[in-house]
């Protein structure tokens, strides 16, 4: 039987972290793009964390949303990401741009996940793309509009009640 097992582990403890609903999110989006076997692993950090893996693994020295890594070995159709997102930055983030951190938090798990499955958002009508599927998944799994939270898709839903 295939399945998409999903765990989460949190260094930054200052986010309300709703486990149950990331989690359908992941699966969600999993399924969506037809990955009916997967692990993803997502670790909830906070800035410090993140800069010196953003500085391993990348050579850059900020402070980043989210990391995305693909440690499958290609050769089972099983599928393990895994995925550091920033808990401090999703808090802060959230705090100006008027949503929650919960909203904010999903966002980056999404982006990163969308990465493991192969889009890209260094092209400007590439990232365009991207995030408007972001903005389509978090819209109709309750986050609202999270990216481009000023746009009106429907209105009546545009934003995650905290």
């Amino acid at each position: 039987m295939q399945r998409v097992i999903v765990h989460i582990t949190r260094e930054f403890k200052n986010i309300i972290c709703p486990r149950r609903k990331l989690i359908k999110l992941v699966r969600v989006i999993c399924n969506w793009f037809g990955l009916v076997s997967a692990t993803v692993s997502i670790a909830i950090v906070g800035n410090k964390h993140i800069r010196k893996l953003n500085d391993k693994f990348l050579s850059h020295k900020n402070v980043t949303d989210c990391l995305a890594f693909d440690l499958s070995d290609g050769k089972t159709g099983h599928r393990l990401l895994e995925l550091v997102v920033n808990g401090e930055k999703a808090k802060s983030e959230a705090a100006k741009r008027g949503h929650c951190a919960q909203a904010e938090l999903a966002l980056y798990i999404t982006h990163g996940l969308l990465h493991n499955l192969g889009f890209d958002d260094l092209l400007p009508k590439k990232a365009k793309q991207m995030h408007r599927l972001e903005d389509e998944i978090l819209q109709q799994q309750g986050f609202g509009l999270v990216y481009d939270n000023e746009r009106k898709i429907v209105p009546d839903k545009r934003r995650q009640k905290c």
